[in-house]
């Protein structure tokens, strides 16, 4: 596990993209945080270092928004999944191994989520606009 410290949405944009570059297409990044911690944030700058092109927004009342870049990306937002036939109803399983899915609201799914799923916890930091990114079970991405 390894923290990073972003003091603006565009910095928490930049480690978004960062991350990107190490991806290999499949992975299942979990993101866990209040509302308006920089979630959609961190998920607009991993799609920009992907090359989507779209806009990118939070997936609220579509459930899952699709973006087509160097890989498929599936956005998701678990935040109204309470139960298995909810989760089901969102085809989330059919998106397993078809792209890099990013799901906001994980702890409303967690106890499903693969033990390789990369778990980014984002906080509100000390001061106005900063976050404490906490990274888990990054494998091989290391540091980002």
């Amino acid at each position: 596990m390894f923290e990073m410290v972003s003091s603006s949405c565009e910095q928490t944009e930049k480690i978004g993209e960062n991350l990107a570059a190490k991806l290999s297409g499949a992975e299942i990044i979990a993101l866990f945080g209040d509302l308006g911690a920089g979630k959609t944030a961190f998920t607009r700058g991993l799609c920009k270092g992907l090359d989507v092109k779209n806009d990118v927004y939070s997936p609220t009342f579509a459930i899952v928004n699709e973006y087509k870049g160097k890989y498929n990306v599936y956005h998701f937002d678990m935040y109204r999944v309470k139960t298995m036939d909810d989760l089901y109803s969102t085809g989330y399983f059919d998106y397993l191994n078809n792209g890099v899915l990013i799901i906001e609201w994980s702890e409303n799914i967690e106890s499903i989520l693969p033990k390789d799923a990369i778990r980014i916890n984002i906080n509100y930091g000390e001061k106005e606009n900063e976050r404490i990114l906490k990274f888990e079970s990054v494998g091989e991405l290391n540091r980002i």
